[in-house]
């Protein structure tokens, strides 16, 4: 662990340039987990093995909480929030690997993961309903309401930021002093706890993301939906 979670053990150098330990670990992270698809993805077939069986699983859960949110088809948001949710899992979970520090303990990791929500609400909102029906929707129910809309437009996303921080960070400040005194049997059920906590809070992160994004959707683009669970299911026959 580092001395705060404020600070950053620098890895290497590249010339003038200093490489966080941080981002070493990240892009260890995105490796793995794209490593990991490329080999699923490679292996498809119509005869379903048990790692394809898991995989589609997967997908269909997330399908069918993704429908359930925005109450329409999956298929666009599946890779953004799909994502996010296995990054974060696998960003939290790397805590447990001695002498790591899980990515999602730092603020910058959590402004970035932040940030791209932030984005992928404005990119989604304006896909759906325009520029003017995107704008529009920060006037509702009333134009007095449009700097407060503008305010929680900002403030959820700080929200997202801190609630990732605070929990990840936490979590891993107390499994690693309860190692540092009582040793490497004793805190086993604490880390079990942490993984817990760790997919919660991927969990969490992901349906926040969904949520700001029907959000910014809108009813009215909403309204075209099939009804929901028609397609996961039809993905799971």
């Amino acid at each position: 662990m580092t001395d705060t979670p404020l600070s950053l053990d620098i890895a290497f150098t590249i010339g003038p340039v200093p490489v966080a330990t941080l981002v070493v670990v990240t892009w260890a992270i995105m490796g793995v987990l794209v490593l990991t698809v490329a080999v699923l993805a490679r292996g498809l077939k119509l005869d379903a093995g048990p790692a394809q069986t898991v995989l589609e699983l997967l997908v269909a859960t997330l399908d069918a909480q993704i429908e359930a949110t925005l109450q329409r088809d999956p298929a666009p948001y599946r890779v953004l929030v799909g994502t996010l949710f296995f990054f974060i899992l696998a960003a939290n979970w790397v805590s447990l690997v001695p002498g790591v520090d899980p990515p999602t303990a730092h603020l910058e990791t959590d402004a970035a993961l932040a940030a791209i929500v932030f984005v992928a609400t404005i990119f989604y909102g304006i896909k759906s309903n325009g520029v003017i029906g995107y704008l529009k929707t920060f006037a509702e129910p009333t134009w007095v309401m449009v700097p407060l809309n503008l305010v929680e437009q900002i403030t959820r996303t700080f929200s997202l930021m801190v609630r990732l921080f605070g929990n990840v960070m936490s979590g891993a400040f107390v499994v690693g002093i309860v190692l540092s005194l009582a040793g490497l049997l004793v805190p086993i059920p604490l880390m079990a706890l942490d993984l817990l906590t760790g997919a919660v809070q991927a969990y969490i992160f992901a349906v926040l993301s969904t949520v700001f994004i029907a959000a910014a959707i809108g009813d009215e683009a909403r309204s075209e939906a099939p009804s929901a669970g028609t397609i996961h299911i039809t993905k799971g026959s």
